[in-house]
């Protein structure tokens, strides 16, 4: 069963829902991630169909260390860095954590470009260690037609 997450930015001029669960949820240790926060960032990948949006974000566009095109969505007015979308992962969107309005209703599972965060990161040893960038996530399988499920 889908757990349902809502988010905003800091102002909540912009709003969000998310309609289908995480498919994977790691902290990000790239140099862009440590500019966005002075830190690593928690982050989900979400299906990008499965994001209902109250407001319209501001948009930034560059390229990352992945080679990767990146576009950055966030709040005019407050700054809140909400989403981001990679040509490397068509289809799906990097939801930042710290926007949920629970933000513990997910928990990391790996520490990705760990090798790019700076000697005094905490990287907790329970989790998994990618140096730089990780293999795609496979996408979860789509739920059965109503006339393929068993009663």
């Amino acid at each position: 069963m889908t757990t349902e997450r809502a988010g905003r930015c800091l102002c909540g001029d912009i709003r969000y829902r998310l309609t289908a669960d995480p498919i994977v949820a790691r902290i990000c240790w790239c140099r862009d991630c440590q500019h966005l926060s002075s830190n690593g960032t928690v982050n989900v990948l979400v299906p990008s169909a499965a994001i209902e949006l109250s407001g319209t974000p501001a948009e930034f566009g560059s390229t990352a260390d992945s080679g990767n095109g990146v576009r950055r969505r966030f709040c005019a007015r407050c700054g809140s860095h909400l989403f981001a979308d990679s040509t490397g992962r068509l289809g799906l969107t990097v939801v930042r954590v710290g926007t949920l309005d629970e933000a513990s209703s997910v928990r990391p599972g790996a520490n990705i470009w760990s090798a790019s965060a700076p000697a005094w990161a905490c990287l907790d040893p329970a989790l998994e260690r990618v140096e730089a960038q990780p293999s795609p996530p496979k996408p979860p399988p789509p739920s059965p037609s109503p006339s393929q499920q068993t009663p």
